[in-house]
């Protein structure tokens, strides 16, 4: 916690008792926060603090997507929560609240915050589900550093590896370093992509995640980081379509598609990569339709970001935010660098497989 903290959190609770006029004393609740950072060096949000907070900085954030009733959003107060398995258990709670049958949940998931001595538990992973790329180009490539630096760690691809294998989670805490928890595959709901009018677009085998839960990313609220903080809204079609599907660098399945259109690929000036992402972009949206799961598309999701930069605060040290650091990114990129190093010289972790075990879990630990 720095020296400054007082400051932005005093802040932090005006504006929270600006926008909640049945919250009580602002005089008490301040001097209660002082106290407590000056004892402790840092303070605790109540309840609502920490909802309105996460509300907020999801509204900011830029990845709240049309639609979202951000005031009525869901956030599961798990502050309590520092340990590797029951990190690893509420991020799968987490995917099964939010799918929802495909009827997609907002949520926030929040655990354990930085404290002096006591920093929070991290997870490596860009977002809770990522598929595997490999050195072979199968898979999705932007994935391939973070796939070998698993397997290094100790996470072993299905016997028969594809497009779409699930990367195992990422959990590091300062007393355990980072271990590696199995997704279990009965959480994670896929829709098979089938193409409105070609028959023979089903037989490529695609298919996406339903539920985008952001998972690397510092929740920051009034001078408290919160360095894992998952939370998700539900997709934009172009993130499927164009950004993981069609582009080179990901899973570049353009060109397959431009192929069996028969488009002449030979020259850009064809416009054949244009052509073959509108159908991607328009099998993906007609499946997740079919399917019944939510999702939204680029038009309307511009719209809404253009309304939504006109409305845009500026943003100061007190006003809650996500926010992503370059080691955190680079984490989720490269499986590197880890961010407590004290933990990690004695043996490797070992993936940890165990289906029965983490939904056991579900059932025992008390969500707040």
């Amino acid at each position: 916690m720095t020296p400054d903290v007082l400051p932005v959190a005093e802040e932090f609770v005006r504006m929270f008792h600006a926008a909640h006029s049945d919250a009580g004393s602002l005089t008490a609740r301040i001097a209660q926060v002082r106290a407590e950072i000056t004892e402790t060096g840092t303070y605790r949000h109540t309840t609502n603090e920490l909802a309105y907070g996460a509300r907020i900085a999801l509204r900011d954030s830029g990845w709240c997507t049309s639609g979202v009733p951000w005031r009525r959003l869901k956030v599961r107060d798990l502050r309590g929560y520092r340990n590797a398995a029951a990190v690893a258990g509420e991020c799968v709670e987490h995917l099964r609240l939010a799918t929802n049958g495909g009827e997609i949940r907002p949520l926030v998931t929040v655990f354990a915050p930085d404290a002096p001595g006591s920093p929070g538990p991290v997870i490596w992973n860009e977002q809770l589900i990522r598929y595997a790329g490999y050195a072979d180009g199968m898979g999705d490539r932007r994935y391939a550093q973070f796939t070998e630096t698993m397997q290094g760690m100790g996470w072993r691809p299905p016997m028969r590896r594809s497009r779409f294998d699930l990367l195992p989670l990422v959990v590091e805490t300062q007393h355990e370093g980072p271990r590696l928890f199995t997704l279990p595959s009965e959480i994670v709901h896929e829709v098979p992509l089938e193409h409105p009018t070609l028959p023979w677009f089903g037989e490529m085998g695609l298919r996406w995640h339903a539920v985008p839960v952001i998972s690397n990313m510092r929740l920051s609220i009034g001078g408290v980081h919160y360095p894992a903080a998952p939370f998700n809204s539900w997709f934009v079609g172009a993130e499927i379509g164009t950004r993981s599907l069609a582009e080179e660098g990901a899973y570049g399945v353009a060109r397959e598609v431009a192929e069996a259109l028969g488009l002449d690929t030979s020259s850009e000036r064809t416009l054949w990569r244009d052509f073959a992402t509108v159908h991607l972009n328009a099998a993906v949206l007609h499946s997740f339709d079919k399917a019944a799961v939510t999702i939204t598309d680029h038009h309307a999701e511009a719209l809404h970001r253009l309304a939504w930069l006109r409305s845009r605060q500026r943003p100061s040290a007190a006003r809650p935010a996500f926010r992503l650091d370059t080691a955190a990114a680079a984490r989720a990129r490269n499986g590197s660098p880890a961010r407590f190093t004290a933990a990690l010289d004695e043996t490797r972790p070992q993936p940890t497989s165990r289906l029965a075990e983490l939904l056991r879990q579900q059932h025992s630990l008390t969500s707040v």
